[in-house]
C-alpha cells in the first residue's frame, strides 16, 4: 500500500473524535512532516481557527493577512518558510464547493513541495468529505468554527444550512449571512438532483427563537413536498399550509423559491415576501428581476401560488439578498438600495461565487458604519454555466 491509500485507509477507519490526531501522525510516518496543523473557517468567514476541541481559540490566524488565509482565499496552495531550512505548506480545506478551512504541513527542506503537492491537494479533497462525514457524530470541527458563543437561534439556523457552497458543472453558488453570531429568521437552502437545482431564500417575521422556529418549519415543509415531488407552486403551496396550520396566520413567513432546468436554464419562480433578484449579465448589466408578488407563506389559509419563468444564459450571475441587504440604513439614514447592490456585484464579478456574498456583506457593513444590523443580511450569489450538449 503507497502512502496515499494508507493515509486515505487510516482517515476513513479513524473514530471521528480522532480524525486530526489520526491526520497528523500519517503525515509525520509517510510525508517526513514535522509540523500538522488543521484550522476551520469561523462562521463570520473571518478567522481561520485551529482544531483542537476548545471553543473560541486564542491562536486562531485572520483571514485576510496570514499564510493560511492567503490559501483559502486563493484556493491554492501556499508555501512559506519555517524556522532552520523548513517550509510550510499551507492547503485549502474545500468539499465539493464548500470551503471548510486550510491544512498546514511543516516539511524538512530537503523535500521539494512541487513533487508533493499535487498529492496533498488530492489529499485534502478525501480530508474535507471526511470533515464533513465525521461532523455527524463529532462537536469537535463544529466547536473551531466559533470565535464566540452562538444564540441559540444562531445554532438552530446553521444547523439548517446546506452548506456555504457548492460547485457543480453546471453552476457555482455560495451564501452567507450575517450576524453570523446573532441570526434570528433569515436562512437559505439549495439541492441538485440530475434535472433540477432549486434554491430558496427565506426570512421568517420576529426575532430570537420565535423567527427560527417558523424558518425552521417552514424550511423543513419546503423539503418535504420537494421530496414529494412536487412543483415548485405545490411545495409554496404545501409550505403555506403547514405554516398556517400552525400560527394561524399571526406569524408568516416571506419566501423566494426558484427551480432551474439544468439541460435548458429555464428557471421557474415564485415570490411569495420581501427577498429580491439582481442579474449580472456579460459582466457589464446589472438588472433586478421582478416578479408577481405573492402572499408570505402563512398569511392565509389555501392561498393559491403560481408559477412564473425566465431563462438563464451561460454566464449570467444571480443575486439574492433579504430586505435586511437592501433595506440597511446608511449613516445618513439613506437605505443601501438596488443601486448600491448592483454596482457592488457588478465591481466584485471576477470573485468566485462563493466569496461573493461575503465580499458584498463586507461592503454593507462598512456603509452602515458602527451601527448594527437592525435585521438578519442574507445573499445567495448563482453563477450558471449551462450544461455542455451531449456529442452526438
Amino acid at each position: 500500500m503507497d502512502r496515499f491509500a494508507a493515509v486515505q485507509q487510516r482517515l476513513r477507519t479513524a473514530p471521528p473524535q480522532d480524525l486530526a490526531a489520526a491526520l497528523a501522525d500519517e503525515l509525520r510516518a509517510g510525508y517526513g512532516a514535522d509540523s500538522v496543523e488543521l484550522r476551520m473557517i469561523d462562521y463570520s468567514m473571518t478567522s481561520l481557527r485551529r482544531v483542537n476541541g476548545c471553543p473560541a481559540d486564542e491562536d486562531a490566524v485572520s483571514v485576510h493577512d496570514s499564510p493560511q488565509g492567503r490559501a483559502f482565499g486563493a484556493q491554492e496552495p501556499y508555501v512559506t518558510s519555517q524556522t532552520g531550512d523548513g517550509i510550510v505548506v499551507h492547503l485549502p480545506l474545500t468539499a465539493r464547493g464548500d470551503r471548510l478551512g486550510t491544512l498546514s504541513v511543516g516539511l524538512p527542506g530537503s523535500k521539494d513541495p512541487r513533487d508533493l503537492l499535487p498529492e496533498l491537494r488530492e489529499l485534502c479533497e478525501v480530508l474535507g468529505h471526511e470533515v464533513l462525514v465525521a461532523g455527524r457524530d463529532t462537536d469537535l470541527f463544529l466547536l473551531a468554527r466559533r470565535a464566540t458563543r452562538l444564540t441559540l437561534a444562531a445554532e438552530m439556523q446553521w444547523q439548517l444550512l446546506p452548506g456555504r457552497a457548492c460547485v457543480r458543472p453546471e453552476f457555482e453558488v455560495g451564501a452567507h449571512l450575517e450576524p453570523a453570531y446573532a441570526i434570528f429568521g433569515d436562512g437559505f437552502d439549495w439541492e441538485a438532483s440530475e434535472r433540477y437545482l432549486t434554491l430558496a431564500l427565506t426570512n421568517g417575521m420576529g426575532e430570537g427563537m420565535e423567527a427560527a422556529l417558523l424558518t425552521n418549519l417552514a424550511t423543513n415543509a419546503l423539503r418535504n413536498a420537494r421530496r414529494a415531488g412536487l412543483d415548485l407552486a405545490g411545495q409554496a403551496t404545501l409550505a403555506d399550509q403547514a405554516v398556517y396550520a400552525q400560527y394561524q396566520g399571526s406569524a408568516y413567513v416571506s419566501v423566494l423559491l426558484l427551480r432551474v432546468e439544468l439541460a435548458t436554464g429555464v428557471v421557474a419562480v415564485v415570490d411569495a415576501g420581501s427577498p429580491r433578484t439582481w442579474r449580472l449579465r456579460g459582466g457589464r448589466t446589472v438588472d433586478t428581476l421582478s416578479f408577481d408578488s405573492q402572499l408570505p407563506l402563512g398569511m392565509f389559509e389555501d392561498t393559491v401560488y403560481t408559477e412564473e419563468h425566465f431563462t438563464a444564459l451561460p454566464g449570467d450571475r444571480l443575486l439574492f439578498g433579504s430586505d435586511g441587504v437592501y433595506d440597511t440604513p446608511g449613516r445618513g439614514g439613506e437605505k443601501y438600495g438596488d443601486r448600491s447592490l448592483a454596482r457592488a456585484l457588478a465591481a466584485h464579478k471576477l470573485l468566485p461565487a462563493a466569496q461573493v456574498p461575503v465580499a458584498l456583506l463586507r461592503e454593507l457593513a462598512a456603509y452602515r458604519g458602527e451601527a448594527p444590523l437592525q435585521d438578519d443580511a442574507v445573499l445567495m450569489c448563482v453563477d450558471w454555466h449551462g450544461r455542455a450538449p451531449q456529442a452526438s
